[in-house]
């Protein structure tokens, strides 16, 4: 007996297979593009191809109705490009297997496709006969290519736009506006004339600032901090700065401020503050690896909102040296209180204690640090401390044991203008601290200093080479090498000085033992080379110098080391993991060193 089945239901059965194919094969269709005979043209074009785009992919293959899609899409993308480059009566045919792509029904497409062209007549380039904008705010800086005789792009046109209402904006004229366009093209002379009038509106000041979203931190402290200037005149980089300090305390996971729409009475403008708190509480662990130093592990407990006022307090515990060969076991526990906004918008005050004991190569050493004083952030990448302090502490070298108190007055600047704390490629930091020191106990009056510059250039896009500089100075002026506190004094070798070398292994010698010295200086270059998006590889040298006189005069040692790195990237950072071997200096018993942590070195 057969069974035949009905003609409907293999009509039926036939449609969904022939659209599961459609739907779910992948295709490695060829892209060309033809008719662009400029080099950068045509880098832009294929740049701007969501079609070339696919076929560079190597998974995920798209279905004929993906091409099909992104096929459409591409004439106006491509159109944009032209226009972008000044070609105003270009034309785009893209042809799939022999069809013009937009007279495909998208709800029909084709089983396969293997071909794809993309057709382009460019047609003349246009360039600008006439490039007005008017009225200009004074200090406006205008794109260079929009003048007369030059490319009539798109993009310029949009800048040139763009500019000129940040111009008014700067001046107070938060309402600025494009007025008017006048844009014609005379194609027998190739010529855009454009034309602008702008529009500043009036000069508004700040209004009130209206908090919105619920947040512990009370409210006077959220106007506290923002800063914002009510009655003054409006000014665009005041609203990111406020914007920026209220970020900055960490108390809050998101912070919006934004203009309203209308103006209000007496030409002021209302914002508003949409403010999201953080959680209050935080718990960190860390930890990092070395040969010779063995492992560090660190934790901290931060509370964002202490008083409801965005206050931090935050305590950190470390235990570092642990099966390492740098001595003995070293601990530390401290608490840090910040209040934000005390003095001024941009002045913090902070208070510490810190309870620390070293147990180094040279030295031994139980301290306790008290302090207070004041931050002050003169902008996101200048920041100014001046502290009062007292320190005491029991140390034990070569000299013999030791028990001095010193009142202190901490002074440092930093300026940090890298692009990536953590990876930078660019760009450079310098920080200087200076701490005079009055001696209340069994130490001399005194000063110590501290230099830490580096410098960063990347050169290359698809595989970047990026050349890494650092230099370090250090000095004690005032005290002799035995009446100088023991852990004001310098060393060189480790990690954070001389890779390759023994950890503190330069000092000053003292019959058979080893001091720290007065003077320093450390210098180090790296040479990193990125293979892939995630690994890097790098090469690095370092040398270190530590001598008895004050500031460096070469009658001190030098040592150096050298050696390769590995780098795999994370969302928190690279992962770093160097070898190294000594170069020059003391001889050392260890052939190379193994440095693991998350971070560039420097």
């Amino acid at each position: 007996m057969k069974f035949k089945a009905p003609e409907s239901v293999w009509r039926t059965a036939t449609g969904i297979v022939m659209l599961w194919i459609t739907a779910t094969s992948a295709h490695a269709a060829e892209v060309t593009l033809n008719g662009v005979t400029d080099d950068d043209l045509n880098g832009s074009m294929r740049g701007g191809s969501l079609l070339i785009e696919q076929t560079l992919q190597e998974e995920n293959r798209p279905s004929t109705a993906e091409i099909l899609g992104a096929a459409r899409a591409d004439y106006k993308r491509l159109l944009a490009v032209l226009y972008d480059n000044g070609y105003f009566s270009g034309s785009i045919n893209i042809i799939v297997d022999g069809r013009e792509a937009a007279a495909i029904p998208q709800i029909d497409p084709p089983a396969v496709i293997s071909n794809i062209e993309i057709r382009v007549d460019t047609g003349p380039k246009f360039l600008f006969g006439r490039a007005r904008i008017a009225p200009v705010a004074p200090e406006t800086e205008l794109p260079e290519g929009y003048a007369e005789g030059q490319t009539a792009s798109l993009g310029v046109l949009k800048s040139a736009v763009a500019n000129g209402i940040e111009g008014w904006r700067a001046q107070g004229h938060a309402k600025a506006a494009l007025a008017a366009q006048e844009l014609v093209a005379d194609h027998p002379s190739r010529r855009i004339r454009a034309d602008l009038t702008l529009d500043p509106g009036p000069r508004l000041r700040f209004g009130r600032m209206v908090i919105t979203g619920e947040s512990d931190v009370r409210e006077q402290r959220i106007r506290d901090i923002a800063g914002l200037p009510e009655g003054e005149v409006f000014s665009p980089e005041e609203l990111r700065q406020s914007t920026e300090r209220l970020r900055r305390t960490g108390a809050f996971n998101a912070v919006a401020l934004s203009e309203a729409e209308e103006i209000g009475p007496g030409d002021t403008l209302g914002i508003t503050a949409q403010i999201t708190d953080a959680p209050k509480r935080r718990l960190g662990f860390g930890a990092e690896l070395s040969t010779l130093e063995g492992l560090t592990v660190s934790a901290f407990w931060l509370h964002r909102n202490l008083l409801g006022g965005a206050e931090r307090l935050r305590f950190d515990a470390e235990v570092s040296g642990i099966g390492g060969n740098s001595g003995g076991t070293d601990y530390s526990l401290g608490a840090r209180f910040e209040r934000p906004a005390t003095f001024n918008e941009d002045t913090d005050f902070y208070a510490l204690a810190l309870v620390e004991q070293l147990d180094e190569v040279s030295f031994f050493s139980r301290q306790l640090d008290l302090e207070a004083g004041i931050k002050r952030i003169a902008s996101a990448e200048r920041t100014y401390t001046l502290g009062l302090g007292l320190r005491t502490a029991e140390t034990r070298d070569a000299f013999g044991e030791n028990r001095y108190t010193l009142l202190t007055l901490p002074l440092s600047a930093e300026f940090d203008y890298r692009d990536d704390r953590l990876n930078a490629k660019n760009g450079y930091y310098l920080k200087a601290s200076v701490t005079p020191f009055l001696a209340v106990s069994g130490s001399d009056n005194g000063v110590r200093s501290y230099v830490d510059g580096r410098a960063y250039r990347t050169f290359g896009e698809a595989r970047p080479v990026t050349f890494a500089v650092r230099g370090q100075v250090g000095s004690v002026y005032g005290p002799d090498l035995s009446r100088a506190p023991a852990d004001y004094l310098f060393y060189s070798g480790g990690g954070g000085s001389v890779r390759g070398q023994e950890y503190q292994s330069l000092g000053v010698a003292v019959g058979a033992e080893t001091v720290g010295g007065r003077s320093f200086v450390g210098v180090s270059g790296e040479v990193r080379v990125g293979v892939t998006d995630s690994i890097g590889i790098v090469g690095f040298v370092d040398a270190g110098y530590v001598g008895e006189e004050e500031f460096y005069d070469g009658t001190g040692t030098w040592h150096s080391g050298a050696g390769i790195g590995l780098r795999y990237n994370t969302a928190v950072g690279p992962i770093r993991l160097d070898l190294a071997v000594p170069t020059s200096g003391p001889e050392t018993d260890e052939n190379f060193q193994v440095y693991i942590g998350i971070g560039q070195s420097f």
